[in-house]
């Protein structure tokens, strides 16, 4: 009966240290790290989304606000200047940026008088922007006269939209 029971007590004290141990095995202590992460593969850089939208912004700023002139006039008002002063700061800094001055008139006038007067009023534009530092090789001018109304309309409401420069990115 002795020999019963050191092989009942043998074997219970080999039974509780095979599960001790592999419990201890299977559990981290707060001592022990975690082990690290495989590193993530090396991703290819985002292109710079801020250059683009700002190009994109500047892009719409040139070309959103217009000139108006008076009547059988073509140098610029004070708020054509203003405009004109935008427009300058962010053709010196967007260099890649290219427009096209549309000189533009009312109905008023023959054909061939609003053609000269459209491309004085985009010529004006033109020189404005290179006197603020705009360089000549970023700009164009063409003159459509009469044939491109803003708005149609024969009162001075009408006619005072159509007397315009318009400038289109390239």
């Amino acid at each position: 009966m002795k020999t019963r029971t050191w092989l009942s007590l043998a074997a219970f004290v080999v039974l509780a240290f095979s599960l001790m141990m592999g419990g201890c095995a299977k559990k981290q202590t707060a001592a022990e790290p975690a082990p690290a992460p495989a590193p993530a593969p090396m991703a290819a850089p985002a292109p710079d989304m801020s250059k683009e939208k700002e190009l994109a912004a500047a892009k719409a700023a040139i070309a959103g606000e217009k000139v108006f002139f008076d009547f059988d006039k073509f140098d610029i008002k004070p708020e054509g200047r203003t405009a004109l002063n935008k427009k300058a700061e962010l053709l010196k800094k967007f260099p890649e940026i290219k427009v096209l001055v549309e000189g533009n008139c009312d109905e008023r006038g023959t054909a061939e008088y609003n053609m000269a007067l459209g491309q004085r009023r985009a010529k004006a534009a033109y020189d404005y922007l290179v006197i603020l530092g705009v360089k000549a090789s970023q700009l164009e001018t063409v003159s459509f006269g009469k044939e491109r109304p803003a708005e149609m309309g024969k009162n001075e409401a009408a006619w005072s939209k159509n007397r315009r420069d318009e400038f289109k990115v390239k």
